[in-house]
Formats: structure tokens, sequence, C-alpha cells
């Protein structure tokens, strides 16, 4: 389990719950300021806009990664459950752009003994946060995110791991966190380059879409 970057002076900027109509703005930003995000993605709203947001991420040098099926409480299901939610979401993504995540985040950040189980059966890494900007949480604006992204900053720890969400706000708070965090010396890379470690356990050609997603 891992809830914080190893790698001195970075900072990961993650997007949850994706892929929205908001990412490929968000890619763009992060792009254009020589960002590299990572985007966990959930598997149910996959239609061809969907399709064409995650091939755009991954296309554009993000890192794209498990956020399970259908954005269930993972602590709440039974083992065969749990796996499904696993299994389904790696699967399009293998499909869509040739790659099966190393890591995935639980919805909710909910995990419970058995969750962990299933994701080292998988030989992925289960991935937290130790900063949110608040973006989820109802009444949410702009400026509170940004005040969370200052004070943060303003103690200026070795390494931080983000938790945003693909919202409509983000074109406010993105490059005001960018300018913000970059300006005080960090780096803003992937999960897997804050941590050391490979994005992917598996890298191929994409395949054609079928009726699994």
């Amino acid at each position: 389990i891992v809830a914080s970057c190893t790698v001195p002076n970075t900072v990961a900027l993650t997007f949850d719950d994706g892929p929205w109509v908001y990412l490929n703005d968000i890619a763009t930003t992060l792009k254009n300021a020589n960002a590299t995000g990572t985007f966990f993605f959930i598997g149910c709203i996959y239609d061809e806009g969907g399709v064409n947001r995650v091939k755009f991420a991954y296309e554009n040098g993000h890192q794209v990664a498990s956020h399970t099926w259908s954005h269930k409480d993972l602590a709440q299901l039974g083992w065969d459950q749990i796996n499904d939610e696993l299994w389904r979401i790696d699967d399009a993504l293998m499909k869509i752009v040739g790659v099966t995540p190393a890591i995935m985040r639980p919805p909710y950040g909910s995990f419970n003994d058995q969750v962990v189980q299933a994701v080292r059966s998988r030989s992925q890494t289960l991935v937290i946060w130790d900063f949110e900007s608040a973006d989820s949480i109802a009444g949410a604006s702009a400026e509170n995110s940004k005040n969370q992204y200052d004070q943060v900053i303003g103690r200026h720890p070795n390494t931080i791991l983000t938790l945003n969400h693909e919202t409509s706000g983000e074109h406010q708070v993105l490059p005001y966190a960018i300018q913000k965090l970059q300006a005080a010396g960090y780096r803003l890379v992937s999960v897997a380059e804050c941590l050391g470690i490979q994005p992917y356990q598996k890298v191929s050609a994409p395949s054609a879409r079928d009726v699994s997603f």
C-alpha cells in the first residue's frame, strides 16, 4: 500500500473517476507545462468519446491506471466481485491502449485485507494519496482547491501524491497548481516515476473493440 512518493522533490498529479469530457483539456494543460499526470480510470463510462479520451491521455505521455470497473466500494464486496472489478478495467485498458496497469487506486480510498490480497495477486501496487485538493466535495470551489494547494506548498514536504478529479473547475485550479508547484522546485511526474517503478505490467498493441466494453 503506497500513500506517498519516494523519489525526492517529486509531485504526482493524479485524476480519478474519468474519462470525463474535461480530460483532454487537463492532459493538454499538463503536457504544455512539461508535466506528466496519472489518470485512474473507471470502466463503466467507456462510450466512444470515453475511449478516445483514454487514448488521448496515453498518447500524450500520461500514465493510465486502474480505478476499478464500476467504482464500487471494494471493501464491501466478496472475493469474486473484487477480482471482477479489477480484471474488467485491466482488460478494457489492454484493448484500448495496449497496456496492463501496474498500479490501482480503490474507489473512495477504501480497502481491507481481502482487497489488498486481490491486488497483490495481480502483482499490482495499491496507491492512495497524501494530499487531497477537495475538488469532489459537494459545493467545492476552485478557490478552495487553490487554497489547499497553497497550504501544502507552504509546508513544502519532500514529495506530494495528490488526489484530484476531472471536474469542471479543474481548468482553473490545474494551471494555478502547476505554476505554484514548479515555482517551489518540484518535478511534476507520473505516479510510476515518483515511486521509481514501471507504469505497466505489460505493453502491447491495442486490439479492436468488442462487446466486452
